[in-house]
């Protein structure tokens, strides 16, 4: 063993070392050669991000896709990156400068962009550093962030292109507002919850009488917003009321009361308060019926001047004190308790308000159908787990226009220049100058300077950015066909969660096929959500997500990553225990210790290969390849915890536990070279398998194993391929293990000592292999680990002259050997262990006394229970009926007991 070798398992400096190693190397970076590529491009965390939980476990399983793949053989490319979330990012530059004082409305774009790219390089790297703590072989000379020069300007060339095509278009449309933010969201970035809030039956007069109407809402708020009552034709209640017109309480505004049938007849007062501004419906019936808009709300929510003496104030405070007001003067008929689905922003949690906007919007219906044709029809893009085809379907079948636009300065701007006052009087180019070329024309002036040109305000969302994260890598917009894009496109796999199928993955497909006319991925596989052991989602809210670092400090990144990765099953949710972590280390442990047996052998070449290590190493040959079959079949269908608990087991059990127990030589002697060299080998092959999961340990145990060069190294070291294997010599295996837990079984219950040598016979009429095969095979590997002298089938023991086991003879000697012996059955085989000479009589008689003497003491006390009538008169009868059946099984094993103490006797 080298003197520098530590000898205990240290997983920090492991880390540090084989990390800084394989990136001397370049072991990591990808260029295109003749290898076939395997390319993986990373679902690009925020630019503001840290590690945690989600991002560990989708990490760890690309990591493991992609040092499997460069083991066998292709040309792994994964490509690191970030993206630079508009909203999240500006909401933490404004965050930082309200610290300083300073107002986002008090500074130019220009100036706020300093400010959001000072951040970016102050926090643009950490996630990324992060991920090399966990071990990623990303390619990080590839490293791409959203807002790179190359990305920016390839978002802009097709936001142009769609324009030109038709696909892009500006509409005054209702949009999800974000009062939080400052900006419209898409209907998929809003996440609908369930809350408990108040259902308000509102007095409306009817115009010219002293009659009311009592209209039911939510938001009485809104009140100020209303331009119309509409009530159902067919609704008898209310046909006296055709043609009228109503008043909206506390501001005295006179509406008229419309007829539709979209009202339902059912709801509250089956009358509708019609609201075109502030709702989606109502805005469909506001078109409809030609009625007024009034917008009520300021950006942030706070209602404007038409809302009167509530101008100023946030929306929710204003609805309790209208509410008041309305009781105050009688126009409150009733509240009552009312739970609803409300709209929240999936990013700063904020209740969204519908709002009526100019925003540009993308057209999906016809850019959809191939991507609907790709995973539905000829799934030439696989899920896994396939049950999120049912989502993407629902998705991609109820498509809507994708609102692209977003009222920030952190993002691509859009590319609209404006040449007048007029909403139709821009142009859409690449350039300022392509601009300027385009608006003289339009206009027909061509006096027209570009200082007269006013660039749209808007950014646009950053998904319109990272869908196109699959090309844009690779420089496939600007350069289509450059050798790179050629070559690294298609990609294979994607690792990402449920939660982004439609935001990023659906979108990813749809641009794939527009821009380069093919699937940007064969396979998506859809991670689960991590949660606690009360099935919280992790989050710093609830306090409920642990330091991924920390973690990583306290069990090592390949326990994190074997912890987390064991109870991962694709598209379920993790259950996150530290405990997992505890396992995945203790792993890390057995393998070390492992690693330490082998090399502590002293190695003799002249010392003859027993028996029972050649029949060893032969069965784990044997058993590797049928797990490796299982492991491939596991990886092929994404089932990566599954293959990893296969690897687990094989490592654990077959390796540990089995083989270099069959193997290793009796205490203070050499091992054969042949066995070293076949179990070293053995371990090796294990190492490849689970380096993809613990690449640290395996690659120090592998540089310790031998002498290696780089070009040697295990990060590119060659996969083990699946070779025939003797099916037979596995069953045969199963079959042994079984009689040697038997005969460890006895040695236990008669405190015999593996010193002591047994011997065992077995008898049976169908026998599961031959008897020849038995003694070469079988009886060996029994031997060596059971100790025992003697390993007989009774037939051939000589004791029966006769092969048939039902003779007078053979049962005479049968039944002398059941009285003299402890025996046990496996399968259709009874096994006989002779007890004389085996058993201490003075300490088995002693064992069992005490026993005795125990059982006796606790059916005393539970006799004397029994004897309390109070007890029994008072305790429950399950209870007292429990007592009773502790003292029934008392007797019962003082009676075994009494005859097993006077059979030692006689």
């Amino acid at each position: 063993m080298n003197e520098k070798e530590p000898k205990k398992y240290n997983p920090t400096e492991l880390e540090e070392k084989w990390y800084a190693y394989w990136l001397a190397h370049n072991y990591f970076h990808s260029t295109p050669d003749e290898r076939t590529p395997y390319t993986i491009v990373i679902p690009p965390p925020n630019v503001t991000g840290v590690l945690h939980m989600g991002h560990m476990l989708n990490n760890t399983i690309q990591d493991v896709l992609i040092r499997r793949a460069r083991l066998k053989g292709f040309n792994a490319c994964w490509v690191p990156g970030t993206d630079h979330a508009s909203i999240a990012t500006e909401a933490k530059v404004v965050a930082k400068l309200k610290e300083q004082g300073i107002k986002k409305s008090d500074l130019t774009r220009e100036e706020f962009l300093v400010h959001a790219w000072e951040w970016t390089h102050q926090y643009g790297g950490v996630i990324l550093e992060q991920l090399k703590k966990l071990g990623c072989s990303c390619d990080w000379e590839r490293t791409k962030f959203t807002m790179d020069e190359e990305l920016s300007a390839s978002v802009i060339k097709v936001f142009v292109d769609l324009y030109n095509k038709g696909q892009i278009y500006r509409g005054h449309r209702m949009v999800n507002w974000d009062p939080e933010a400052k900006t419209t969201l898409s209907d998929e970035e809003v996440i609908y919850e369930e809350r408990q809030g108040f259902l308000y039956h509102l007095k409306y007069q009817i115009e010219g009488t002293n009659e009311h109407l009592v209209i039911a809402t939510t938001r009485p708020e809104t009140i100020f917003g209303d331009t119309a009552i509409c009530i159902n034709p067919n609704d008898e209640r209310w046909q006296h009321l055709k043609g009228k017109k109503a008043i909206v309480p506390i501001c005295n505004r006179v509406i008229p009361i419309i007829e539709d049938e979209y009202v339902d007849v059912e709801f509250g007062t089956g009358c509708l308060k019609v609201t075109p501004a502030h709702d989606p419906n109502d805005k469909v019936l506001g078109d409809k019926h030609q009625l007024e808009v009034i917008d009520i709300f300021n950006d942030d929510a706070t209602l404007n001047h038409y809302s009167l003496h509530y101008a100023g104030k946030d929306r929710f405070v204003v609805r309790k004190e209208i509410v008041a007001e309305l009781e105050a003067k009688d126009l409150l008929a009733k509240k009552e308790t009312y739970t609803n689905k409300v709209g929240t922003s999936e990013r700063t949690k904020a209740v969204i308000e519908p709002r009526l906007s100019d925003q540009w919007f993308l057209k999906m219906d016809t850019l959809i159908q191939p991507a609907i044709k790709a995973v539905l029809e000829d799934e030439s893009i696989k899920l896994y787990p396939k049950k999120f085809e049912n989502t993407y379907r629902h998705w991609v079948e109820n498509v809507r226009d994708w609102n692209i636009s977003r009222q920030l300065w952190w993002g691509q701007q859009i590319p609209a220049y404006y040449y007048g006052e007029g909403k139709d009087q821009f142009v859409v180019a690449e350039t300022k100058a392509e601009a300027l070329a385009l608006a003289k024309e339009k206009s027909g002036n061509a006096h027209l300077t570009e200082a007269d040109l006013r660039q749209d305000e808007d950014a646009l969302d950053t998904w319109f950015s990272s869908w196109l994260w699959p090309m844009s890598v690779f420089n496939g917009i600007l350069e289509p066909n450059n050798p790179e894009i050629e070559y690294y496109y298609p990609t294979n796999d994607l690792v990402t969660g449920p939660d982004i199928l439609f935001f990023w993955v659906t979108r990813m497909i749809v641009a794939g096929y527009e821009y380069k006319g093919e699937r940007p991925f064969s396979n998506v596989y859809l991670t689960g959500l991590v949660r606690d052991k009360q099935r919280r989602k992790m989050s710093k809210s609830l306090g409920n997500s642990p330091d991924a670092l920390k973690l990583i400090a306290d069990y090592g990144a390949d326990g994190v990553r074997v912890g987390l990765l064991l109870s991962s099953a694709a598209g379920n949710d993790l259950l996150f225990d530290e405990a997992l972590c505890q396992q995945g280390k203790g792993f890390g442990n057995k393998l070390w210790n492992a690693f330490q047996l082998v090399k502590g052998w002293q190695v003799d070449s002249s010392v003859a290969q027993p028996a029972a290590a050649q029949l060893a190493l032969q069965w784990f040959e044997a058993k590797f390849n049928a797990v490796l079959t299982e492991v491939e079949d596991h990886f092929e269908k994404y089932r990566i915890s599954d293959a990893l608990m296969a690897i687990y087991k094989l490592a654990w059990d077959d390796f540990c536990a089995w083989l270099l127990e069959m193997v290793k030589p009796e205490y203070g002697k050499p091992m054969d070279k042949a066995t070293y060299e076949g179990v070293v080998t053995a371990f090796e092959n294990l190492l490849k398998l689970l380096h993809p999961f613990m690449p640290f340990l395996t690659e120090e145990i592998w540089q310790s194993l031998a002498p290696r060069t780089p070009e040697q190294a295990l990060i590119v070291a060659t996969y083990p391929t699946v070779q025939p294997y003797d099916e037979k010599l596995l069953a045969e295996f199963d079959f042994a293990t079984e009689v040697i837990a038997g005969i460890r079984t006895v040695r236990k219950e008669k405190n015999i000592p593996f010193k002591t040598p047994l011997s065992l016979y077995s008898v049976t009429d169908i026998f599961p292999i031959k008897r020849e095969e038995v003694k070469i095979k079988l009886f060996e590997v029994i031997k060596k680990l059971c100790n025992m002298d003697k390993v007989e089938d009774f037939v051939s023991r000589g004791a029966c002259k006769t092969n048939d086991l039902q003779s007078k003879e053979s049962q005479k000697i049968i039944s002398s050997l059941q009285e003299m012996s402890k025996s046990f059955r496996v399968k259709d085989v009874t096994f006989f262990i002779p007890m004389e000479g085996a058993v201490n009589v003075e300490e088995e008689l002693k064992k069992l006394q005490e026993e005795l003497t125990y059982t006796q003491g606790f059916l005393a006390s539970v006799r004397k229970k029994l004897s309390n009538e109070k007890f029994v008169n008072s305790a429950p009868a399950q209870v007292v009926e429990n007592e009773r059946k502790k003292e029934a099984d008392a007797l019962a094993k003082i009676e075994t007991l009494e005859k097993a103490i006077k059979a030692i006797k006689n």
